[in-house]
């Protein structure tokens, strides 16, 4: 029987393995594996509940602030990464509630960081 494929577009055979299809992720690291554990799950709504469910750079206004009290698309942020203190994964002040907006900008000044430290050792 013949599919339209909704990696490529095209019709292949309802067997067929199209080579556009995206790998799965592998969850090799430590880090990784932690993110999916039951223990961090409930630390997250943990700290979500802590922090009232708002961003909490939001409702600080700053950053680029659109809305004070932003409760849409919370994640928890580690502010010391896993990979860097796997210890500290479920301190709860090493943890905040952020949007994903302002987890993004977090995690892209990380890595600017790590990049520029790397560059001049």
């Amino acid at each position: 029987m013949l599919k339209s494929c909704k990696h490529c577009g095209k019709i292949h055979d309802s067997k067929f393995i199209c080579s556009q299809k995206p790998q799965r992720k592998k969850y090799n690291t430590e880090a990784d594996k932690f993110r999916n554990t039951n223990k961090w799950r409930n630390k997250r709504e943990e700290i979500k509940q802590r922090d009232l469910r708002l961003c909490q750079i939001c409702i600080r206004g700053l950053h680029n602030t659109v809305n004070k009290y932003n409760t849409e698309n919370l994640e928890v942020h580690h502010n010391i990464p896993i990979n860097e203190d796997y210890n500290k994964r479920l301190d709860n002040d090493n943890l905040l509630t952020v949007c994903h907006y302002h987890h993004e900008m977090c995690e892209k000044r990380r890595n600017t960081k790590t990049r520029s430290t790397k560059n001049y050792k």
